[in-house]
């Protein structure tokens, strides 16, 4: 299997994140992908490549026009406001609020574009989503010219980025511009499994209301856990995309057994869809020991996962998301992979 990573990735360094309590150094840290990619290079999973530039109008594709401008502009902007280190939301439209208006200042713009404090900005951090994005549709090019399967080791990640907002350490949302990337190509239906704890509410967000591309989330309790506003069992689609949005939600604790059994729902229900490609959204924070997620799979989970999705028998792009036990996070990642290329 082709790797495909950037080293401007370890631009986005150094900064912090709001988290109960306290204002920490953000656990999205450069030594993640670092990590991985030496993992791909012990166990010789295959070439590791560079991406090419891609043009934004692909991102702009899932993701509204202006909320991709603004990305490059927050740093130089909180520069120009006469402030330095990391820059931050602090205040947010909600209900009763004009979110409809777009404000000029950066302090505000922050918030406008986002749902949370935790998709911060430093001097590297555009450079990094723009590579991050260039790796995801290197990886889906891959795909596309006839590779089984191809892993695009994307950092900052995005399932948490919607059409218009960034969180959770999210920017630009790399399997939904890939997923439509495929559309674009010809692809008649495209389906997403999200394996992340954390439910893609990004991803949900900006396919709900379609059926070309199914999107099937496993994650934690969305009444209990984090991003907590979306990801309810009885979310499953409006108007053409009724029924094509699956989640499952699972209370801490959750372990393989019940985990395998929504893996095997939605494996079912993506064979039944009959997708042309499968994008998957692969964060191995369902560990045991992840500092920020509260399940219970273990290190010989992760091969089952990636040989349970080859059985699918499609063409399939696997994009990076979250893990946060970092000890740990290339031999869990890789081993999805790994499992895959083993079936």
């Amino acid at each position: 299997m082709k790797t495909v990573y950037s080293p401007r990735h370890l631009g986005h360094a150094g900064n912090v994140e709001l988290v109960p309590g306290a204002i920490v150094p953000a656990f999205e840290l450069p030594s993640r992908a670092e990590i991985i990619k030496a993992r791909v290079e012990a166990v010789g999973l295959g070439p590791i490549l560079a991406p090419r530039e891609h043009d934004l109008a692909a991102a702009k594709r899932v993701h509204t026009p202006d909320y991709v401008d603004f990305l490059p502009t927050a740093y130089p902007m909180w520069l120009d406001s006469g402030r330095s280190g990391t820059a931050m939301a602090y205040t947010w439209p909600t209900r009763g609020l004009r979110g409809d208006v777009r404000p000029a200042a950066i302090d505000a713009l922050l918030g406008y574009y986002s749902f949370d404090a935790g998709a911060n900005f430093v001097a590297g951090t555009w450079d990094a989503i723009r590579s991050s994005f260039d790796v995801a549709l290197t990886a889906a090019e891959l795909v596309k010219g006839g590779e089984r399967a191809a892993f695009a080791l994307c950092r900052p990640p995005g399932h948490h980025a919607g059409s218009n907002f960034m969180g959770g350490y999210c920017y630009i949302n790399n399997a939904a511009v890939a997923a439509q990337w495929f559309r674009d190509q010809g692809a008649r239906r495209v389906s997403i499994l999200d394996v992340d704890y954390h439910h893609g509410n990004g991803t949900q967000e900006i396919f709900y209301r379609r059926g070309d591309v199914q999107v099937m989330n496993l994650h934690a309790d969305p009444m209990v856990e984090y991003p907590f506003f979306l990801g309810h069992a009885d979310e499953t689609g409006e108007g053409a995309g009724e029924g094509f949005n699956q989640n499952y939600p699972m209370p801490f604790g959750t372990d393989w057994e019940r985990w395998n059994a929504a893996l095997e729902d939605a494996c079912g229900r993506i064979e039944a869809y009959a997708p042309d490609v499968l994008v998957v959204s692969l964060g191995v924070d369902t560990f045991e020991h992840d500092p920020i997620s509260r399940f219970k799979l273990v290190t010989e989970d992760y091969p089952k996962i990636g040989r349970r999705i080859a059985k699918l028998g499609l063409p399939t792009l696997i994009v990076m998301e979250g893990g946060y036990a970092v000890d740990a996070i290339g031999v869990n990642a890789v081993g999805v992979l790994t499992g895959f290329e083993d079936s």
